[in-house]
């Protein structure tokens, strides 16, 4: 398991760059909100997709479209991938359900 200031290092980049990409887009069709240990992304509509870090397990929480997925990072990729195996990787699925919400695409930085 990766150690805390890894993960709190990876947490921060991961959460400052799904802030980013949200923060490009009109705030009355989705507003971004970052509290401690969680990005809470809400829609014109009020439905939310929530980003939580599981800090036990080194891990990113995303409920969104009726569904909790954690991902875990990878460091042979550099991604964080669900711990399913299931291919999903947090920033598609998170675009995912920001489309699914508010039917705009969340375009990241580089």
């Amino acid at each position: 398991m990766m150690d805390e200031a890894t993960y709190n290092q990876l947490i921060s980049a991961a959460f400052k760059r799904i802030i980013a990409a949200a923060d490009e887009l009109d705030p009355d069709v989705l507003e971004a909100e970052s509290t401690g240990d969680m990005v809470t992304l809400t829609a014109a509509s009020r439905e939310k997709c929530i980003v939580n870090t599981q800090r036990a397990v080194r891990q990113i929480w995303v409920a969104g479209r009726g569904q909790g997925i954690h991902f875990s990072y990878d460091p042979a990729s550099g991604a964080w991938m669900d711990d399913k195996g299931k291919g999903l990787e947090l920033f598609r699925f998170v675009a995912d359900v920001v489309r699914h919400l508010c039917g705009e695409e969340l375009r990241y930085p580089a």
